[in-house]
């Protein structure tokens, strides 16, 4: 099994709003800069320029459970799971964003990559908060 960390942010929007926007991968630019430089459709799915290079996106089927899973691929016939999800907070929402350690990282590459993870979630948030 694959460590993992389960990163979080609070943000005073409805479910409804933060999975919208989060779903739409045009709005990936805007909260997960560090990530996303841009984004384009690719069929069904979605190409995402990265400062690695173009990495393949799609999402979890549209659901009325705030389910964002979604797979990165970023080399051909290679597909890395990424659970996220939005839950009632109140009369906000809780997103929530689990990273795997996979083969190969190291410790010190899983904790730069889950400080960028939260710090997108904490750019989500001032965005949809603004």
């Amino acid at each position: 099994m694959y460590s993992t960390r389960t990163l979080s942010v609070s943000i005073a929007c409805t479910p409804t709003k933060v999975y919208e926007f989060v779903r739409d991968p045009r709005n990936l630019p805007q909260w997960a800069p560090a990530f996303c430089k841009s984004v384009r459709p690719a069929g069904d799915n979605w190409t995402v320029e990265t400062p690695q290079g173009p990495i393949g996106l799609r999402f979890a089927p549209r659901n009325a459970l705030g389910v964002l899973d979604h797979y990165v691929s970023p080399a051909p016939d290679v597909e890395v799971y990424v659970p996220m999800r939005v839950v009632p907070n109140a009369q906000g929402s809780e997103v929530l964003f689990t990273l795997f350690r996979l083969e190969g990282v190291s410790e010190q590459a899983f904790e730069e990559d889950a400080g960028f993870v939260q710090q997108d979630l904490t750019t989500l948030k001032s965005v949809l908060e603004a």
